[in-house]
């Protein structure tokens, strides 16, 4: 792994600070619907996720700078395991709003 790809992981802030900010009607959604199981709850939860292994890698990545980290094989592959769950986050962001873009160029 070269080391553009840990700066990348490191430089990123939470995505879960970043979604009440950007999608506000995402988070009234999932605050309005009973028990949290719809469409907005669902992403919500996959947010977290991705916010989760950015912040356990981030642990990993500083116990390895600092030499108390007990596998260097470990630390790679949560590195690596985090680094396509947030690219996997983005392609699914990214189709997300490709629809919604085309709804909006439907003709009513």
């Amino acid at each position: 792994m070269s080391i553009d790809a840990l700066q990348a992981i490191a430089e990123v802030a939470p995505v879960a600070q970043l979604a009440p900010a950007a999608m506000p009607a995402w988070t009234a959604a999932t605050a309005a619907s009973p028990g949290g199981t719809g469409f907005g709850a669902l992403v919500a939860q996959g947010i977290a996720s991705v916010d989760q292994d950015l912040a356990a890698s981030a642990a990993e990545l500083q116990s390895l700078a600092s030499g108390q980290a007990g596998s260097l094989h470990r630390t790679m592959a949560k590195l690596e395991e985090t680094r396509l769950s947030f690219q996997l986050f983005m392609q699914v962001r990214n189709r997300v709003l490709e629809a919604y873009q085309e709804v909006m160029k439907m003709q009513v």
